[in-house]
C-alpha cells in the first residue's frame, strides 16, 4: 500500500474551490432542466420586474431578445453541457481532496484547456468576474505545476 502523501494546504483550497464550482454547476444544470417546456423569455421578464430592473436597459433588453430564441432543444444542450462540466469539476475536487496525483495532472490539463476560451470571452465581453476567474485559474495551474514539480523531485531523491 502506497504511503499517504501529505496534502499542502493549497491543494485543499483548490479541492474546495473545485467542489463548490461543481456543486454550483450541478444546481445550474438542474435549474435549466426546470425551464423545459416553459416560456423562458416570460420567466426572465417576470424576474426583471420582481427585481425592479428597467426592462428598457440595453443589456436587459439584449438578454430578453436572446432568450426569445431559446427552445427546449437548446435548453437540453445547455443542461447536458453543464452536467458534464459539473462532473469534471467534482472529479477534480474530490480527486484533489483524496490526494490523488492523477487529479493534480487532470486539473492542470482541464484548467489549461479552458484558459484560451476564458481569454476569448474576456476579449468579446469583459466583466470583472470573468477577469477574476481567469486570474484564479492561472494561479491554480501555476500552483499545481509547481506542486507537481516539487513532489516529483522529492520522489526522485
Amino acid at each position: 500500500m502506497a504511503p499517504i502523501r501529505s496534502r499542502p494546504s493549497g491543494l485543499l483550497y483548490i479541492a474546495v474551490y473545485k467542489i463548490l464550482e461543481g456543486l454550483l454547476l450541478l444546481a445550474a444544470a438542474f435549474g435549466v432542466l426546470k425551464l423545459l417546456h416553459r416560456d423562458v423569455e416570460a420567466i426572465a421578464y417576470h424576474w426583471v420586474n420582481v427585481i425592479r430592473i428597467d426592462p428598457g436597459n440595453y443589456f436587459i433588453h439584449r438578454l430578453l431578445a436572446r432568450l426569445s430564441h431559446v427552445d427546449d432543444h437548446r435548453l437540453k444542450e445547455l443542461s447536458v453541457g453543464t452536467f458534464i462540466y459539473a462532473a469534471i469539476a467534482l472529479t477534480e475536487g474530490v480527486g484533489l481532496w483524496l490526494r490523488k496525483r492523477w487529479a493534480e495532472y487532470f486539473t492542470v490539463i482541464i484548467t489549461v484547456s479552458f484558459i484560451p476560451l476564458e481569454i476569448r470571452e474576456i476579449y468579446v465581453h469583459s466583466t470583472p468576474l470573468k477577469i477574476v476567474l481567469l486570474i484564479v485559474n492561472v494561479i491554480v495551474v501555476g500552483y499545481l505545476i509547481l506542486e507537481l514539480r516539487r513532489s516529483s523531485s522529492h520522489h526522485q531523491q
